[in-house]
């Protein structure tokens, strides 16, 4: 690869996400150069972002990186070094009914993007557009390192592989780094360092799992070990919860609440005050690395969720798709405005590490984090090729997972079901059998206590949208 003529191939081209966080950090990058084509399945959305791209290079790194967006897959595809994928699979119309349809059975949702009936339903419009994503990448572009960013994170990524088996594939999700930065406050809420100047960076974690629902069994900074200062700090925030500076203290109501998409919606909408991580350690003695949004869905429903009321209590929301809809009416109008020029995008790095894992595998630096990657022994209690998510080693042109003690049973015990549904699913869609993704639906953990009837009509109002035949 010539780092100076670099091709990246981005898949979702037209994101105000993601694609927005890669032009902000490549704002900052000077060492590597080279173009980013932008695909997307509304082309006018890539040329927006074309516009906003090239401006922003132009103003902050000497147009180092230029954005040109390609209609044809084929085209963005070949030749490619990188190919970053983030994409929204169906629409947020869609979205709504994996989160909020369930509500009228007493199954209430927090994300409804990875885990219980909404992931699932979810994972049944992702799983057929990855597989021709990795139909495309083993056509135009087999060496190409695939980095993804889409939720179901860990189906995205095995059905990447299932496809294709000789990809180049490893999923990031950002989890993880606020559970550091808590780490961080841990220590400082301790004396143990001047508040404000630990980076999560700092922080190095052992991380084992599957993505959204990880554990950290070893936690240290400058050879300090975290996890008696955490113990204390469990003991007295676990009641009241952690009000930190980026913790919300108020919490809106579930699929009702009020369309507002104003930044302190947005906090309220989307923080919590950490005490369902908390709980989890107390019950478990491992400290669980994602936000209580996601682990809540990953465990029985009556702990922490059994409605909109309880998980306030937990110090979360049920973040409503209403919310999504508006926002994404304003980030339209925002991307019109930088389109035109009557706003200027901010150049802020965003702390992301996607371009560090790039220049890694460029052989400039190695690096160790989270990510998410088929499973080859890193996690030797969860069965092989399904993707985990552990710490890797990044150096130029490799990736290698390393090596975990597994999870405790108790753990385990929690985590398995989770991996095989995803992995049933995954099979449901690869073999077009509907009556054995509804085999997997019914074995959630919500839905195996509604009645064999009510199961059946919510899976198939569910499916209604997200199914065409």
């Amino acid at each position: 690869m010539n780092i100076d003529h670099l091709k990246i191939c981005y898949i979702g081209g037209g994101s105000r996400n993601w694609a927005w966080v890669l032009m902000q950090d490549l704002a900052f990058e000077k060492e590597i150069a080279g173009t980013i084509e932008l695909y997307d399945i509304k082309p006018e959305d890539a040329r927006t972002n074309e516009i906003i791209g090239n401006a922003l290079m132009a103003k902050h790194n000497g147009g180092l990186w230029k954005f040109h967006a390609n209609p044809s897959l084929e085209d963005s595809l070949s030749g490619s070094d990188f190919v970053f994928v983030s994409i929204l699979p169906g629409d947020f119309e869609e979205m709504a009914v994996d989160v909020h349809a369930s509500e009228k059975y007493g199954i209430y949702q927090s994300v409804g993007d990875t885990a219980g009936v909404g992931g699932i339903i979810r994972a049944l419009r992702t799983i057929p557009q990855f597989r021709e994503i990795a139909r495309s990448v083993k056509k135009y572009a087999p060496d190409a390192w695939v980095i993804n960013y889409t939720n179901p994170m860990t189906i995205c990524t095995r059905t990447l592989y299932r496809e294709f088996s000789g990809i180049k594939a490893f999923g990031c999700c950002h989890e993880v780094f606020n559970t550091q930065k808590l780490l961080g406050a841990v220590l400082e809420e301790a004396g143990a360092a001047p508040v404000g100047s630990i980076k999560r960076e700092d922080i190095t974690t052992r991380v084992l799992g599957i993505n959204h629902f990880t554990w950290i069994d070893k936690a240290s900074w400058k050879n300090i070990d975290i996890f008696p200062y955490y113990k204390k700090f469990v003991d007295k925030y676990a009641e009241s919860g952690f009000k930190g500076a980026k913790a919300a203290t108020t919490f809106a109501a579930g699929g009702s609440g009020a369309i507002d998409p104003d930044e302190t919606v947005r906090l309220r909408l989307f923080s919590s005050v950490e005490r369902v991580k908390m709980d989890l350690f107390r019950r478990y003695g491992l400290i669980a690395a994602a936000g209580d949004r996601h682990l809540a869905e990953f465990c029985p429903h009556s702990w922490y969720m059994a409605n909109a009321t309880q998980a306030e209590s937990w110090g979360f929301t049920l973040t409503p798709v209403s919310w999504r809809i508006a926002n994404r009416e304003k980030l339209i109008k925002m991307a019109k405005a930088y389109r035109d020029g009557t706003q200027t995008m901010a150049a802020v790095e965003s702390g992301e590490e996607g371009l560090k894992i790039l220049k890694a595998l460029l052989g400039l630096g190695n690096m160790v984090t989270n990510v998410n990657t088929p499973n080859y022994g890193q996690m030797p209690d969860l069965p092989s090729q399904v993707v985990v998510e552990t710490n890797a080693s990044f150096s130029q042109n490799n990736i290698q997972p390393l090596v975990s003690q597994g999870l405790p049973a108790d753990i385990r015990a929690l985590v398995m079901p989770h991996v095989l549904a995803q992995e049933g699913i995954i099979e449901a869609v690869f073999e077009d059998d509907r009556e054995k993704a509804f085999r997997v639906f019914s074995h959630d953990l919500a839905v195996q206590l509604l009645p064999l009837k009510d199961s059946r009509a919510l899976f198939d109002e569910m499916c209604a949208k997200t199914l065409k035949s």
